[in-house]
């Protein structure tokens, strides 16, 4: 533990305890890292930026800077990312801008690895996966426990449910509901995350629920509206599909289809 010789930390920085910085990292003015963190060597971090405790971030990644957005002018915009997060060699994440919230936020518990980019005012839930060279532009929201694979892009101010799965080198466009599986370029459907939501606790019963809704809503070929109501009054009681639901009555992009 402790910060090495050749790191350069501005002494306006809030270091917590048991924190290591490795060579050659620069830590930047209005920069806090929570305790028990470890940046390891040529990583920059930018500020304002407040990193929770137990994070790793492995060598060469660019943390909190600029937002990548012609329309920023320098105002205050800041990136919080919450604890025990592992962040990989050389990604790149950026601050928000003024005119989209002025925050990027990251969870706790998220798995990011190579080459990952989170662009500016993105939000990113808890203990997700982004697989090496994922890439998300501006505005872009996560949901808790979705993966992306490697390669995966996704457009500016697209929503991913929770538990959603984006297939390795697939494009998205639209927003894809929580618990649903996309592949392609561009991405399309392909079924529910059956394997993910076994592997985090899900019975058959709730999985059952959750692929009745995707068949009703991808596959019978009916109006979306009648079949989002009668989704509702049959699954009245099966919060997995009322989730579903609810996030496609709040989506303002298209849904990916």
């Amino acid at each position: 533990m402790g910060i090495h010789p050749t790191a350069i930390v501005d002494p306006a920085a809030r270091i917590g305890n048991n924190v290591a910085v490795g060579p050659y990292a620069v830590i930047g003015a209005q920069v806090e890292i929570g305790d028990d963190c470890d940046i390891a060597s040529h990583v920059v971090i930018s500020g304002p930026t407040r990193i929770g405790a137990g994070t790793r971030i492995h060598a060469h990644a660019a943390i909190g800077g600029d937002p990548q957005d012609k329309k920023y002018h320098g105002e205050r915009s800041e990136l919080v990312i919450g604890q025990r997060n592992t962040i990989r060699e050389f990604c790149t994440i950026n601050r928000g801008t003024g005119d989209g919230g002025g925050s990027t936020r990251i969870g706790d518990d998220n798995w990011i690895m190579a080459y990952v980019h989170i662009a500016h005012d993105c939000i990113v839930g808890n203990q997700t996966v982004f697989a090496n060279n994922a890439t998300l532009a501006g505005h872009v929201h996560i949901g808790d426990f979705a993966i992306l694979g490697g390669f995966s892009g996704i457009h500016q101010f697209c929503r991913i449910g929770e538990h959603a799965f984006i297939g390795m080198g697939s494009l998205v466009n639209a927003d894809v509901p929580p618990f649903v599986m996309v592949a392609g370029n561009y991405a399309k459907p392909r079924g529910i995350n059956s394997e993910g939501l076994r592997r985090r606790g899900f019975d058959a019963e709730r999985i059952a629920a959750i692929k009745r809704a995707y068949r009703a809503l991808y596959v019978s070929g009916k109006p979306q509206a009648q079949t989002r109501e009668q989704l509702a009054l049959e699954h009245a009681d099966a919060a997995d599909v009322l989730q579903m639901l609810d996030f496609i009555a709040r989506s303002e992009r298209s849904l990916l289809r």
